[in-house]
């Protein structure tokens, strides 16, 4: 039997039409003329003007009436901010960390911020070295791990405080770095010059990278991490380190945010 053909749902094609109206609007850097709009969604001043009109009548669009351009409206806000309250960033990193994986060839993770502190939360890639120690559901050291440098760097200080005083506590019992919170703020400056955190001192013989992913306020969202055996981790720093920040610049964009981090400042 010949095959069917797949059922082509019918729609409105005016509301299709008008799609192109608010999707010119949406690529104008500011609020725009009538000729502008018209021009950039290629229909007439007149048809687009039709449409706007409709959109302003249900509050998608808002004129300005003393210089008459036209900008998104209270409905649109409420949209765009119910879609943006709905992206997920676990669900949206899959992809982000396949790629990753494949791109460096190294185990790469996924941390947010819990009760805890930073928590592993995806893991994929490579089943060594750190499948033995480290999984889902593992928190990170605030200070001593490139995913907690991550956290401690790019979130407010008053987040994490309370866990660095404790962490630092241990870290002066049993001779390890930082010891203090002079020291500790000390190291997050490089780390937001630089854009990423990087470290081998946490589990012996393994070299870690962490990158930050914002949300669409700006706010930290999450840590992109890629771990591998020192000796060869570190030969491949520079392109490991380009790949988790481009990555990580990927994911933020995907949850909203219009200044994606950069790897330009990767030396």
């Amino acid at each position: 039997m010949p095959r069917s053909r797949p059922r082509v749902q019918q729609g409105i094609q005016s509301i299709e039409v008008g799609n192109r109206v608010l999707a010119a609007m949406a690529q104008a850097s500011a609020p725009a003329m009538l000729k502008d709009i018209a021009r950039a969604a290629h229909m007439t001043a007149s048809k687009a003007h039709r449409y706007l009109v409709s959109y302003a009548r249900v509050g998608l669009v808002a004129q300005d009436a003393q210089t008459g351009r036209y900008d998104f409206g209270p409905a649109a806000l409420q949209f765009g901010l119910a879609a943006l309250r709905r992206i997920d960033a676990v669900a949206h990193a899959l992809p982000v960390l396949r790629d990753l994986a494949a791109e460096t060839g190294e185990t790469v993770a996924l941390a947010v911020w819990a009760n805890r502190g930073a928590t592993m939360v995806r893991w994929m890639g490579a089943d060594a070295p750190v499948a033995a120690t480290l999984r889902v559901g593992s928190v990170m050291p605030l200070t001593r791990s490139a995913t907690g440098l991550v956290f401690a760097a790019w979130q407010p200080e008053r987040k994490w405080i309370a866990l660095a005083r404790e962490e630092l506590a241990l870290n002066r019992r049993y001779a390890l770095q930082p010891r203090s919170i002079r020291q500790l703020r000390g190291a997050l400056a490089p780390i937001r010059a630089r854009g990423l955190a990087a470290t081998d001192a946490f589990i012996p013989g393994v070299s870690g990278m962490a990158a930050p992913v914002f949300d669409h306020d700006g706010a930290l969202a999450a840590a992109l991490v890629v771990l591998g055996y020192s000796a060869g981790f570190k030969a491949a720093g520079k392109r490991v380190a380009a790949a988790l920040c481009a990555h990580a610049a990927r994911l933020s964009a995907r949850l909203g945010h219009a200044a994606p981090t950069s790897a330009e400042s990767i030396t």
